[in-house]
């Protein structure tokens, strides 16, 4: 969008005065930042909002919500801005920025914390791993707080202590008609419930609080490396093993091509590999009973599973997942028979690039005790999460590879009762709404959307749309 074309939606002296009214900033186009400003972690969405409003704390962010409703703006809201479906970015529109509230208190005593929505969980982990605690966060550690735990929140603490939405235990929200509202269990409870799993589509989270666990500072994690030959070999395997590990473990089977990474040897590089990742959050010291036989599943190409800290393990995925690339994610909850590990056997070895990727994500455990009832995330089911990554360097043939990625979901889903996960679904349709969310569980969403954002103003999400909205 040009800088003409800017004013001409919105005046100079209308932004100044909105300016003016702020402690942040706002960065609109032809200003210098203005590039990086809108840039979000997902090349594939290349935006350019009117504005950027990066809000230094709850009133900015009231007076940026005002200012869309005024101006009848579309509204994008980040945090971590890795908009795997570009929802954090939008054209000619506002894109209200969190990532300068960076705030985080810990109550180490009471075992919680409370959060600011611009924080990562590498920025998270650091101030909770110092009282040596922790709360389920992110596989790559430059991922957001915000919309990873308003979407559920998967990661390796899942089966210890659950999603990182199930220790959600209040939010400060601002809603379309710019007030600011608490959700917990006794204010707000609806909102409350519709938080934790129903995305961002009720107002904007200025504030997060987490009951916190006693985690680290050493585990027991890391990688094994199998050659792609034993795919199946180790995918049975650990089938068989996950149907009886403790909760302490989690782990996460990646099929994919070997990068050139110092760890393996020079022969390995651009062949397809088995990566089984885990994380055993008790004492490393009992733990090899547990991580013990996933080491002889096969014969390992590399095996860095060994005591490291918590934040170690959090950020050990980061250097392959830097910004930039162009990504798309597609995701279904499946039963690991034969049929499914045949699928994902079949379609790994049609990924399109060396950066195509599919993950088999274990569940259970303390995410599947919670009630399917008590969060809009509902898919409490003890099987395997299946994510299909289509990953390229830039945008070339890009469209065929989000083919190849569709394509693979659907013979694969074939396997599970066709729900998906909100945050590894890389596009928004109403189709991918209803995988995400059963009929009574999406109903209630709509009761919720109806009392906090009726017009809609928070629609960049998997939408729930209101029912004014509904067709």
């Amino acid at each position: 969008m040009s800088i003409d074309t800017a004013r001409g939606i919105l005046g100079d002296a209308t932004v100044a005065e909105l300016e003016a009214d702020l402690r942040g900033t706002v960065v609109r186009p032809g200003d210098a930042g203005y590039d990086q400003a809108r840039a979000v972690w997902n090349a594939a969405h290349d935006k350019h909002p009117a504005l950027v409003v990066r809000c230094a704390g709850t009133a900015d962010v009231v007076r940026a919500v005002e200012f869309a409703r005024s101006q009848d703006l579309l509204v994008a809201v980040r945090g971590g801005a890795h908009s795997i479906a570009g929802f954090s970015t939008c054209d000619d529109g506002i894109v209200i920025d969190l990532s300068p509230m960076k705030g985080a208190v810990v109550d180490a005593a009471g075992r919680r914390v409370v959060a600011q929505p611009g924080l990562t969980w590498g920025d998270l982990d650091r101030e909770t791993q110092a009282s040596g605690l922790a709360v389920t966060g992110g596989l790559v550690s430059t991922t957001g707080i915000s919309g990873f735990t308003l979407g559920g929140g998967v990661g390796w603490l899942l089966r210890r202590h659950g999603l990182a939405s199930d220790n959600l235990t209040g939010a400060e929200v601002v809603t379309a008609d710019g007030r600011v509202v608490r959700a917990d269990a006794h204010e707000n409870p609806e909102l409350f419930w519709a938080l934790r799993g129903g995305g961002g589509n009720f107002g904007v989270v200025t504030s997060l609080e987490y009951r916190l666990h006693p985690v680290g500072p050493q585990v027991l994690a890391g990688l094994i490396v199998y050659p792609g030959e034993q795919a199946r070999r180790v995918l049975e395997g650990w089938r068989e093993l996950i149907a009886g590990m403790p909760d302490e473990l989690t782990t996460l089977v990646d099929l994919t091509t070997a990068p050139p990474l110092p760890f393996l040897p020079p022969e390995v590089h651009g062949t397809r590999v088995v990566v089984l990742a885990g994380m055993y959050a008790g004492d490393p010291a009992t733990g090899e009973a547990a991580v013990g036989p996933l080491r002889t599943l096969g014969t390992p190409i590399a095996d860095l599973m060994a005591p490291m800290p918590y934040t170690a393990m959090q950020s050990l995925l980061d250097p392959l997942w830097t910004a930039g690339a162009h990504n798309y994610f597609t995701s279904a909850f499946i039963e690991p028979s034969d049929a499914a590990l045949d699928a994902v056997l079949r379609r790994h070895l049609t990924t399109p690039t060396p950066f195509s990727e599919v993950h088999l994500h274990q569940l259970g455990g303390a995410f599947a005790r919670v009630p399917a009832d008590a969060t809009a995330f509902s898919q409490r089911e003890p099987g395997v999460l299946c994510n299909v990554i289509a990953r390229s360097p830039g945008a070339t043939d890009f469209g065929a590879h989000v083919a190849w990625a569709r394509e693979t979901r659907a013979e694969i889903a074939r396997h599970g009762h066709g729900a998906m996960y909100v945050n590894f679904t890389g596009d928004a349709a109403e189709d991918k709404v209803r995988a995400s969310y059963p009929d009574a569980v999406r109903e209630r969403l709509v009761r919720v959307k109806d009392d906090f954002d009726p017009t809609n103003m928070f629609r960049l999400n998997q939408n729930i749309r209101p029912s004014a909205a509904a067709s």
